[in-house]
């Protein structure tokens, strides 16, 4: 368990973790990755003649090496990786910086198309009765797009804090614009280190998430454990002792 000697009763404060944690986000990335190139194979024929797509990852190792400014912000990332691609294919500056937005938009879009762990949203509902909700995480999906919007009273990623998790800075935030002590917060994660460990180093109670029967890793364990959804209720309820 990790230790917390604040009042159980004062907790008021629930983050949550979202790749992984409400959805399984490797399908998902990989339909709207699909759904791009198939766009661009549509829109930029040309482009297509002159480009390999299995040059993507060379341009993402570079762009991740090169720009450690923007290296925890996926989105900016991602489309630094499409603008030197279609530099690459052949394309003026201008031309690329369009055609990679635009491109990015396509992806984006399918980004943002998820299907929900069972249980997630009636779990979110209820807890959200109670407790003031937060989404935390270094993916870039969009709570109002992925329909969290009237769930959730802020999102806090690596790109807005300009740190990915495990820096506590992305916690510290959320702590700070809640206006409540990390003993005041329980957060729900799906990662041995970024999620349960970074949260615990801060203070917060946490909740991991282990759909998939992963073995936890030596590292001291979370205050409680879930499989699946219809846990997640009274694990909440029981470590905020209500």
């Amino acid at each position: 368990m990790a230790s917390n000697m604040a009042s159980k009763k004062d907790i008021r404060l629930i983050t949550f973790d979202l790749d992984n944690t409400l959805w399984d986000v490797e399908p998902i990335v990989a339909r709207a990755e699909k759904t791009m190139r198939d766009w661009i194979r549509a829109e930029h024929p040309g482009f297509v003649a002159r480009f390999d797509f299995r040059e993507f990852s060379r341009l993402r190792h570079a762009v991740v090496t090169e720009r450690h400014d923007i290296a925890h912000d996926l989105t900016a990332l991602r489309t630094e990786v499409l603008r030197r691609a279609f530099v690459e294919g052949g394309y003026t500056a201008s031309e690329a910086e369009v055609a990679a937005v635009n491109a990015f938009d396509v992806f984006y879009a399918g980004r943002n198309t998820v299907e929900y762990f069972p249980g997630a949203l009636e779990a979110l509902t209820v807890l959200g009765r109670d407790f003031r909700l937060c989404a935390l995480s270094n993916g870039n999906a969009d709570i109002q797009r992925v329909g969290l919007g009237h769930l959730f009273s802020g999102h806090f990623s690596a790109a807005s804090v300009g740190a990915a998790k495990p820096d506590p800075r992305i916690y510290l935030a959320a702590l700070a614009a809640s206006g409540v002590t990390p003993a005041q917060a329980i957060h729900v994660g799906d990662h041995p280190e970024q999620d349960i460990a970074a949260a615990a180093g801060v203070g917060m109670r946490t909740v991991w998430v282990n759909f998939t029967d992963q073995v936890w890793p030596d590292l001291p364990p979370a205050d409680a454990e879930i499989t699946g959804f219809d846990e997640l209720v009274p694990v909440i309820r029981r470590l905020a002792g209500v």
